[in-house]
């Protein structure tokens, strides 16, 4: 038997008590990969099959945009997008490449309510901060329109948002950017049409400006793709006065390291 920790006995008597009931789960709904969706040895995990097609996004990469470099150019080197169109926040994080296992993941989040995969999902996220959700002041998802939120239950960034929290003790602004224009579905759209869909689409709520001047911001969402989306949202959060903003997403659209 392992020895009770006597500092922690609320913690050890909840493990306890709750250990037959995670027994009986166990049993009823046997762990399985979150992909693909054979046996493991655990919750919330990937087999190895799945892992290996996984393409996390790790340095050297573009300071600004996240962008891998295929070899090491040094310590701020900036890639020629972020030069040449620098965009309205100031660093951009993603966990992994949206393509294979992690597009299966998202779709699963997004589209089949598996929100039971969140917990993983922003576990990894919190590890591509880059030390920014260490260093900032609050977490915001990218908002739902109202009529989009009654129609899809949830917020797939909110949920994320909120694993995040939780996994890092720092404060969760749910409410404070809100989508005011109901955009199209942004599937399908080429670069262009997607900053049109979305310009002047958020604000910041009523009374909830000092949640936000002089803060520094960590966004979140699930995918990357133009930007579009988060860059609109980035532009409210500027005008509003925050002092930093990152974006930080679980998937982004890449072809490959350049």
């Amino acid at each position: 038997m392992r020895p009770i920790d006597f500092e922690r006995p609320a913690e050890f008597l909840r493990a306890q008590l709750l250990r037959p009931f995670s027994a009986l789960a166990d049993f009823l709904y046997p762990p399985a990969c979150s992909v693909c969706g054979i046996s493991t040895g655990g919750h919330r995990g990937v087999c190895a099959k799945c892992w290996s097609g996984i393409r996390f996004i790790e340095r050297p990469y573009c300071e600004v945009l996240g962008i891998p470099f295929s070899h090491d150019l040094g310590a701020g080197i900036l890639s020629a997008e972020a030069i040449a169109n620098p965009p309205p926040f100031d660093r951009l994080r993603s966990a992994a490449t949206h393509d294979h296992a992690v597009r299966d993941l998202v779709h699963g989040l997004k589209y089949r309510d598996r929100t039971d995969l969140a917990p993983m999902m922003a576990a990894w996220m919190l590890r591509a901060s880059d030390g920014t959700v260490e260093s900032c002041d609050a977490l915001i998802p990218v908002p739902l329109h109202r009529t989009r939120m009654l129609a899809r239950k949830f917020n797939q960034a909110a949920e994320l948002a909120r694993h995040m929290a939780r996994l890092s003790g720092k404060p969760l602004l749910a409410a404070t950017l809100i989508r005011v224009k109901r955009t199209s579905q942004q599937v399908g759209l080429g670069a262009k049409a997607r900053e049109d869909n979305v310009r002047g689409a958020f604000a910041i709520a009523k009374g909830c400006e000092n949640d936000i001047f002089g803060k520094r911001i960590v966004l979140i969402d699930d995918v990357y793709t133009t930007g579009a989306t988060v860059s609109a949202a980035s532009r409210t959060l500027r005008k509003a006065g925050a002092a930093e903003i990152t974006v930080l997403t679980f998937a982004r659209a890449l072809s490959e390291p350049i």
